[in-house]
């Protein structure tokens, strides 16, 4: 089977001269192609274990409410052709209110928060849905540049039917200050594909008085894909 291939632009170089730390990230020499066997592409799987209310509701995964603004992720995972791919794992993992995330490497001065650990998951529906409940993140330095900051995202992790076909990208906020000087967001060549990660408000999806709704859809193949970590 052949599948369509992204424009050029939409997903980033291996080198990017603005984001340092890309030239340690991938292999020195050129990659050795070995064609997938039916074995590669069917398994090992992910367990399709019942999964848990509190794993897709980051602000319920402990005793108390997590700090800062509450907030609605939804989207659908489609192909190239717009139809949705159901019972894909949807993980994904963020800072907390304050631009920090829970993991020992993290020594930002922010505060951790002791109810939010950062991290979900879910399997899309038949109409390739997810949805989350999470806390919106806050923005961090990272010390790339002088004075450099992160804009507030979320890491987005997908499987399909096999770990061998895992992929991850990153979602952002409208109107972010600090998207159009973000090395990271910006190593991306296409200016159209670097919208493809900022997701939409969404009046529909907001929950009056409670959270406010944004609307992020993966597209995994062809001229609208979704830019991809490689």
């Amino acid at each position: 089977m052949k599948y369509p291939r992204p424009s050029a632009g939409t997903h980033p170089p291996n080198d990017s001269p603005g984001y340092k730390s890309t030239t340690l990230r991938h292999p020195k020499e050129p990659l050795v192609i070995i064609p997938h066997t039916l074995s590669e592409l069917t398994g090992p799987v992910y367990p399709y274990r019942r999964l848990e209310e509190s794993d897709s509701d980051l602000t319920r995964q402990h005793s108390g409410e997590p700090l800062g603004e509450r907030i609605i992720v939804q989207g659908r995972v489609l192909d190239d052709d717009g139809r949705p791919i159901p019972k894909t794992l949807v993980e994904v993992w963020q800072a907390n209110a304050a631009g920090r995330y829970a993991h020992r490497v993290d020594n930002h001065s922010a505060p951790l928060d002791p109810n939010f650990s950062g991290a979900g998951r879910t399997l899309t529906d038949d109409d390739g849905r997810y949805r989350f409940v999470t806390i919106r993140p806050g923005a961090y330095p990272w010390r790339n540049h002088p004075n450099a900051w992160r804009p507030a995202h979320i890491h987005f992790s997908l499987f399909g039917t096999s770990f061998l076909s895992r992929l991850i990208t990153q979602m952002y906020f409208p109107g972010d200050p600090l998207m159009p000087i973000d090395p990271v967001l910006n190593s991306i060549p296409d200016e159209r594909a670097r919208q493809r990660l900022v997701s939409r408000f969404d009046i529909d999806v907001t929950e009056p008085e409670w959270a406010l709704g944004f609307t992020f859809d993966i597209v995994l193949r062809g001229s609208d894909a979704t830019p991809m970590e490689t």
